[in-house]
């Protein structure tokens, strides 16, 4: 029974995802917005939703109806800190692994020819709010900081919208012609796009709470502790959508829509959840998620290395992301089985 509550939900979420982006895309297109913008707002927004409402749903249950206690904080932490840090690491990563192996049929083989005026600016954004972020859980502050913090990381998030809407980009290929779920030839309504693409996120909300559901189920067995549960395998599942969302692109040469629908869940994930959790919980981290942060950080910092070096991007340089995820697993083994 298990194994059907993993498999079923991770299907839902792989095929929505599909879905959402033949959806995004034609939305992004009505709308008269660059590949940039689609890539980094629409698309990183919409399947940022399910793990963000992980740590909302936990923090708020605990706030508003007094359960979950310190677990509930517990599971927040771990899971705002868990979604920037897999995307960081295992996300692009898996961008390079698609690269690689879709080089045979891509114009630019394994070259990675994303917009760097949009992944650069993502990751500008991206650093400074997350290890604010990090370097306020670490070390202790009045609340009056940490209100400070969680508005002045809301305001970036409002200042890097209207940047990232007014910049647009080139448009990055035709959309598809035609809306998946739409049953006639003709040309879909701005209704039934929008139709599909909410649609398709609900499913993945829906599917990355049953597949949770599904995880934690098997954790209780095994007995992995729920905060682990929260920073590894939560985002694991959860952020499943970019992902998925991120290979399709790089399969059809939509590079900026592949590495900006990464970069742009990056900025999102670093700056709204991250408000929330430091104005509705301790906001302590521990040994675990600072190690998170500290490799979500790094990571991006050599991911941002590589875009202002302006020479070609290869795709296997991009493979290195995914040995700090590695590490930290490794060290996440040895740490509880050590107590």
């Amino acid at each position: 029974m298990t194994i059907i509550e993993l498999v079923l939900p991770l299907v839902a979420i792989l095929g929505a995802a599909v879905l959402f982006t033949n959806a995004v895309e034609i939305m992004g297109d009505r709308l008269n917005l660059g590949a940039g913008a689609v890539g980094s707002l629409l698309a990183a927004v919409g399947t940022a939703l399910p793990e963000t409402m992980i740590p909302i749903v936990a923090i708020l249950g605990a706030v508003i109806i007094g359960t979950g206690g310190a677990a509930a904080g517990e599971i927040g932490i771990g899971a705002i800190l868990g979604a920037p840090f897999l995307l960081a690491t295992l996300a692009l990563f898996i961008v390079g692994l698609a690269g690689l192996f879709y080089r045979e049929r891509r114009s630019t083989g394994s070259e990675i020819t994303a917009d760097r005026e949009t992944a650069i600016p993502d990751l500008a954004f991206f650093l400074p709010c997350f290890t604010v972020a990090a370097v306020a859980g670490i070390f202790p502050l009045p609340l009056v900081l940490k209100i400070i913090v969680a508005v002045l990381l809301l305001v970036a998030y409002v200042v890097y919208v209207v940047r990232t809407v007014k910049k647009g980009g080139e448009a990055e290929g035709d959309p598809p012609s035609n809306l998946t779920l739409w049953p006639s030839r003709s040309e879909a309504p701005t209704w039934a796009v929008a139709a599909q693409l909410i649609g398709t996120v609900v499913v993945m909300g829906f599917g990355a709470h049953f597949f949770i559901g599904g995880v934690e189920h098997l954790s209780g067995t095994v007995g992995i502790p729920a905060g682990l549960i929260a920073l590894v395998l939560a985002p694991l599942a959860t952020e499943l959508p970019e992902k998925f969302n991120s290979v399709i692109w790089l399969r059809d040469n939509k590079d900026t829509l592949a590495v900006g629908n990464i970069t742009g869940a990056m900025v999102f994930q670093s700056t709204i959840p991250v408000s929330i959790g430091i104005l509705f919980t301790p906001w302590q981290l521990d040994f675990l998620t600072t190690l998170a942060a500290v490799f979500a950080i790094l990571s991006s910092i050599v991911f941002l290395g590589f875009l202002l070096r302006r020479a070609p991007l290869k795709s296997f340089v991009m493979l290195g992301a995914g040995s700090l995820y590695i590490v930290f697993v490794a060290t996440a083994v040895v740490y509880l089985v050590r107590g």
